[in-house]
């Protein structure tokens, strides 16, 4: 007990958004500090002491479908949630250290950010996860009211606000007052849905495979989600798979726009039954004061001209919705009162 305190004292504590997709890290007093790819590369240890780490981040990312057959390229968080208990373990430890200077004695106090569908059990791994790898208490905050904490809403005001929070492996939507959530779906359907949509229709279209970074890298270069959208097009590489040797076609924001249909459509859907479930009087404050849209995936080009069209209601976007939920964490780290207020048990 006197250690962790001692060790307490000498740590930062720490707010993480543990992203499908990415991790970002927001240290008390300096900010966000780090912002990295959730993958970890691993090579077989031959010595029967179990899998050896060798790099996380982006250092990993660029091993992703490059890797001989001793090493592999690991994303322990699968639709916003831990899928690899010890490798997540591994991830949080190298964040922690990250965010000390790689200074081993440190057992800061850590604010995760989870989706609002997460289980009990998953509850308890997360925590596991982060006290295993070093934490002295670990609080746990739903991403929607991080979000929305992060994008300037009043969350402890008795008034209604919706927030689309539309991430890697999540699309989270929550209607929050008085620093709960009143009503909220979940859908394991978001950024990487859509690269595995881009990847489908690229295969049944051009008979060509394309591998996860170059499908992000066409959503993020040429695919809105609005007809009103300039047409531009983009270069595609990948293996042709008839002929099985590489393959360069042209491919069109019109055509990828086609090929996003799906995702989109669950999005708008989810949308649409969160209203439906939502209280009159706060479907009123949210008739005034509009939808928040904060998360990756809602940078995606004409997006907000869909949901105006299809909710018929103001769609606003947080200055910058990539980093809205770990500022929020961050900010609740920073007002212990708010953050026993928002924290979820």
């Amino acid at each position: 007990m006197i250690f962790d305190s001692l060790a307490g004292f000498f740590s930062s504590d720490l707010a993480i958004d543990l992203g499908t997709a990415n991790t970002l890290v927001y240290v008390k007093g300096r900010g966000l500090i780090c912002s990295e790819p959730s993958v970890v590369a691993v090579a077989k240890d031959n010595t029967g002491r179990g899998d050896k780490v060798l790099a996380v981040g982006h250092e990993a990312k660029e091993m992703l479908g490059r890797t001989p057959g001793g090493i592999r390229a690991i994303r322990p968080i699968k639709d916003g949630v831990i899928a690899d208990f010890e490798i997540t373990e591994a991830m949080l430890r190298y964040f922690i250290q990250r965010a000390h200077n790689r200074r081993k004695l440190v057992r800061p106090r850590i604010v995760i950010c989870v989706p609002p569908c997460i289980t009990s059990v998953e509850k308890r791994a997360v925590r596991e996860s982060a006290l295993s790898a070093g934490a002295r208490e670990v609080y746990l905050i739903e991403e929607p009211m991080a979000a929305a904490i992060g994008a300037g809403l009043d969350v402890t005001a008795a008034t209604g606000n919706m927030v689309v929070d539309i991430g890697g492996g999540t699309t989270d939507v929550a209607v929050i007052s008085l620093s709960g959530i009143v009503t909220s779906r979940s859908i394991r359907c978001g950024g990487d849905a859509m690269d595995e949509a881009i990847i489908n229709y690229v295969r049944r279209k051009y008979n060509m495979l394309v591998g996860e970074r170059s499908a992000e890298q066409i959503k993020v270069t040429i695919a809105t989600a609005s007809d009103a959208a300039k047409s531009s097009t983009m270069e595609v590489k990948g293996r042709d798979l008839v002929a099985g040797i590489p393959k360069v076609v042209v491919a069109t924001s019109d055509e990828i726009r086609e090929a996003l249909m799906e995702p989109l459509g669950q999005i708008v859907e989810t949308v649409h039954l969160t209203l439906e479930k939502t209280p009159p009087e706060l479907a009123a404050d949210i008739v005034d004061r509009g939808i928040m849209l904060v998360g990756g995936g809602s940078l995606l080009g004409g997006l907000d001209v869909v949901l105006r069209q299809e909710t018929k209601l103001p769609i606003l976007r947080s200055e910058d919705p990539f980093t809205a939920v770990v500022h929020g964490a961050g900010r609740a780290l920073d007002n212990l009162e708010l953050l026993k207020e928002v924290a979820i048990q």
